[in-house]
C-alpha cells in the first residue's frame, strides 16, 4: 500500500482515543467538571422556580375595593409578603415582582402605594397623599400611566380598584 492511498487503521484510532481520554481524565479535570456542573445547576434552578412563586400561588385573592390607607398595608413587610401596587386607579398584585417592588427592591416606594405619578414622571418616590387625581399631569405623562397600566395588566393580576 502506498502512502497516497493509505486508509485509517481502526485499531490504531481506538488506541489514540483511549490514550487521549486516559490523559485528560485527571483528578483536577474531574473536579473542575463537577464544579461547573454544580454551578450550572444552581443557575438553571434559580431561573426556573423561586420559593416566592410557590408562596404567591397560595395567597388568597383580595376581592374588595381599598382606600390608599388600606393599600399601604400591602408593601411586602407583612408576614405573607404580599405586595400590591396601584396604577391609574387599579390595584395589581405585584407579589411575583417582590424583588423589585418589595422591601429593599429598587421600586420599593411603589409597593403598597399608588405608583401612577411616579411612573408618569419617572420618579421613584412614594406619595403621602390619600388620593391623587393626576389632573396636573400632561398628555404624555398620562399616556405613560396608561402604558404602565397595560404592562401591569399583562404581568399581574388585577385585584380591585382604589376608592
Amino acid at each position: 500500500m502506498d502512502s497516497s492511498t493509505a486508509e485509517f487503521d481502526l485499531p490504531e484510532g481506538k488506541e489514540t482515543i483511549t490514550r487521549i481520554l486516559q490523559e485528560s481524565i485527571t483528578p483536577l479535570n474531574v473536579a473542575l467538571f463537577a464544579i461547573i456542573c454544580v454551578l450550572a445547576y444552581k443557575i438553571i434552578k434559580r431561573f426556573t422556580t423561586t420559593p416566592l412563586e410557590a408562596e404567591y400561588d397560595e395567597l388568597p385573592r383580595i376581592r374588595k375595593d381599598m382606600t390608599v390607607a388600606e393599600l399601604r398595608q400591602y408593601d411586602g413587610n407583612q408576614p405573607d409578603g404580599r405586595v400590591l401596587v396601584a396604577v391609574n386607579g387599579w390595584i395589581f398584585d405585584a407579589t411575583r415582582g417582590r424583588r423589585f417592588y418589595g422591601p429593599g427592591g429598587p421600586y420599593a416606594a411603589f409597593g403598597g402605594n399608588d405608583a401612577s405619578r411616579g411612573l408618569a414622571t419617572f420618579s421613584v418616590t412614594s406619595s403621602d397623599k390619600e388620593y391623587d387625581d393626576l389632573s396636573d399631569l400632561n398628555s404624555m405623562e398620562m399616556e405613560s400611566v396608561r402604558e404602565w397600566e397595560a404592562q401591569f395588566r399583562g404581568k399581574s393580576s388585577v385585584l380591585t380598584k382604589v376608592n
